[in-house]
């Protein structure tokens, strides 16, 4: 019995002396953490303070800098996006800078990317997104472009709103020595496009993940990749290469950077199949763009990091995701790389350099794209329209989301365009009796035997003529409206054309119904391309540093003209809803170099060169019918405007897309010595 109360008494005393312990660590704990919480609170509310806090923060800190940032962690685009705003389509307003606001070099390039691209609006009574003019991609409290006062700024935009509906890009977050997420005020309810975002922390299908780009990054389509898609060698010089300390060193690395100095960075950049993306400062890297541009494999060692537009892009396809917890593993993993695969590899990083992050105006448009396919969700694009050529940003779902509707897809989807064509003959002079060029190109096209209908596009300020007018065919004849009454109107989307093929001609085009077949059979094998007749070129001068057109017959050209060609009509929609309006409008009030502006989108899109067929060149630039006013082709201001037109389009673009060509398609026994009646295509000759 008193070994039972003395074992009592024992297991008592434990219990008391544990639960008095327990409380001097609670007590304890609260008092070392006291100063802490107050440190933390000051930063919070007084965030223009200099004063740092150089020591460590502990994973407590962590949870409550980024619970107070992220309040709303479980928003999604159900949840914290408002669809109403968007009901007269996607548009983004940026708010007008405020007196004495300091924008940095690199945030004006995503302001100016956002105010050219056809998503912009300055009314925000039509806007679906907004985004904020305080500068908040620095927000290191050591950076000299660190904004104060950010959080009283983003809370007083008269449409704030919690973030509801609003925009913010962000490349660096937290400062020395932990470099956490801390930026200083709260996002609320806004999406954030964020570089190196943390899984943990990233909200998906309602945050976006973009790269760390430099304050170097061209605001336009300058920064060309070191190699073609077509030319990649499939293995090189080097197997891995590492980071280019010398470049960002400062004092603590100076020992290190003996050693690097020793070898040519961009060298061995561009002979190494692999390079290593180790995590920087924060968890993306300038290295990841870097190895894109050069075509050498990023192998990726950064733990928690939500890559770049992953929402959308199948990094599978272009890069080695590796653990850094296991880098001695890398050398033979990559060794185990078979040689099909590095090409493959290889050319995908090419593909998405170019396509999504080449410059600031393409990280931004892929950032809006993603955004809108997520607001437009029943019309988005499918991940094949991302991870292929020509890439999201030229494959607009609001035309298909089949990809085998898009001519660029054909081949790879084993499919064939239709085997019929719309002629469009663009019309501007009213017709005289039977004589008008007009009618003879009608009565010549409807004898193709691959003609479906023909579309006149009466763009004449006189009334449309009466039916009787117009000469019987044996395909379907219709007269429409120009959309409005405007050179591109040319280009619209109508509903009347219903082939994949459109064969566009201005009225005064002089073609044979053989010259119109063949080009069509061509353009079966070609359907990405432009095919047809009258061919231009372009070339650089550089007495006066400016692109220069030309109409002489040369050995080479980078243009054939729509005055007599074929396209696939989804370039019609593309030219609609992908040039800018102002573009557009200044096209108009020339009434000239719709042609070129049509050669500029396709071979952007394509890389390659229009095709031109027969040996044809004088396809019409002559006097009208008798009586009748000048082509435009006899104006003299003509030729300049086209001089114009070709530096105003390529500085919309950021580089020039022409590409040169010595390639002319003729026909099989085109001028051979047999006879005639052997020849399919006869009286292409005789032309």
């Amino acid at each position: 019995m008193q070994a039972k109360k003395r074992y009592l008494l024992v297991s008592v005393g434990a219990g008391l002396l544990f639960l008095l312990y327990l409380w001097a660590l609670q007590v304890g704990d609260y008092h070392q953490n006291q100063p802490n919480h107050n440190k933390l609170s000051n930063i919070l509310v007084q965030e223009d303070s200099p004063q740092l806090q150089h020591q460590h923060t502990s994973p407590r800190e962590r949870r409550a800098i980024r619970d107070n940032i992220y309040r709303n962690r479980r928003c999604r685009m159900e949840t914290c996006f408002d669809y109403s705003r968007c009901q007269s389509g996607f548009k983004v307003y940026i708010y007008p800078a405020q007196r004495g606001d300091e924008i940095s070099e690199t945030y004006q390039k995503i302001l100016s990317a956002i105010e050219e691209s056809r998503f912009h609006t300055a009314d925000p009574s039509k806007a679906c997104l907004f985004v904020p003019s305080v500068d908040t991609l620095d927000r290191d409290l050591l950076s000299s472009q660190y904004v104060q006062n950010a959080r009283t700024r983003i809370q007083s935009l008269p449409m704030w709103n919690d973030g509801k509906n609003h925009l913010i890009f962000n490349l660096y977050s937290g400062t020395w020595p932990d470099y956490t997420e801390d930026l200083g005020f709260e996002v609320g309810q806004a999406m954030l496009a964020k570089a190196s975002a943390d899984v943990v922390n990233f909200r998906p299908n309602f945050d976006i993940s973009i790269p760390l780009f430099p304050k170097e990054h061209p605001l336009k389509g300058e920064a060309v990749g070191y190699v073609t898609l077509s030319d990649a060698p499939p293995s090189r010089k080097y197997l891995l290469h590492g980071k280019d300390w010398e470049r960002h060193k400062d004092t603590r690395c100076d020992r290190d950077n003996q050693q690097y100095s020793k070898f040519d960075y961009q060298e061995l950049l561009r002979n190494s199949s692999f390079c290593l993306v180790p995590r920087g400062r924060r968890l993306g890297s300038f290295r990841f763009l870097e190895a894109l541009q050069a075509a050498c494999i990023p192998v990726i060692l950064s733990n928690g990091w939500e890559l770049p537009f992953s929402e959308v892009i199948d990094w599978r396809k272009a890069a080695v995701i590796g653990d850094e917890r296991l880098l001695l593993q890398v050398p033979s993993i990559t060794r185990s790389v078979v040689r099909d695969r590095i090409l493959a590899l290889r050319q995908q990083t090419q593909f998405l350099w170019d396509a999504y992050f080449s410059s600031v105006a393409k990280i931004v448009l892929t950032t809006l794209e993603i955004i809108q396919d997520r607001v437009d969700s029943h019309i988005s694009r499918n991940h094949l329209l991302w991870n292929l050529l020509p890439g999201g940003l030229y494959a607009l779902p609001q035309y298909s989301t089949d990809p085998s509707q898009f001519p660029f897809y054909y081949h790879k989807l084993g499919k064939s365009p239709m085997q019929q064509f719309t002629a469009v003959i663009h019309t501007v002079t009213p017709l005289q009796a039977q004589i008008s060029p007009v009618l003879k190109l009608i009565i010549a096209v409807a004898k193709s035997k691959f003609c479906a209908q023909i579309v006149v596009l009466w763009n004449c300020d006189k009334p449309l003529p009466q039916r009787n007018k117009w000469p019987s065919t044996s395909v379907p004849l219709s007269v429409v409206q120009g959309h409005n009454q405007m050179i591109t109107s040319r280009f619209f989307p109508y509903d009347a054309i219903v082939t994949d093929a459109v064969l566009s001609l201005d009225e005064d085009t002089v073609l044979s119904t053989n010259e119109v077949d063949f080009a069509f059979i061509v353009w079966q094998s070609f359907p990405e391309r432009i095919v047809g007749y009258p061919a231009r070129s372009h070339y650089w001068d550089s007495s006066r540093s400016r692109w220069g057109y030309t109409s002489k017959w040369t050995n080479d050209y980078s243009m054939v003209l729509t005055g007599a060609a074929f396209y696939h009509r989804y370039y019609h929609y593309l030219f609609t809803r992908y040039v800018p309006a102002n573009l557009l409008k200044t096209v108009d009030r020339m009434a000239n170099c719709e042609d070129i502006l049509m050669n500029f989108l396709v071979s952007a899109v394509t890389k390659q060169p229009p095709i031109k067929v027969t040996q044809k060149k004088q396809y019409k630039e002559t006097m009208m019918a008798q009586g009748s006013k000048t082509s435009r082709w006899a104006d003299p201001d003509h030729f300049a405007q086209r001089q114009t037109c070709m530096n105003a389009f390529s500085r919309w673009l950021g580089f020039m897309p022409l590409v040169h060509s010595q390639m002319r398609l003729d026909p099989v026994l085109f001028r051979d010595q047999v006879s005639i009646l052997r020849k399919k295509y006869r009286d292409i000759e005789r032309l």
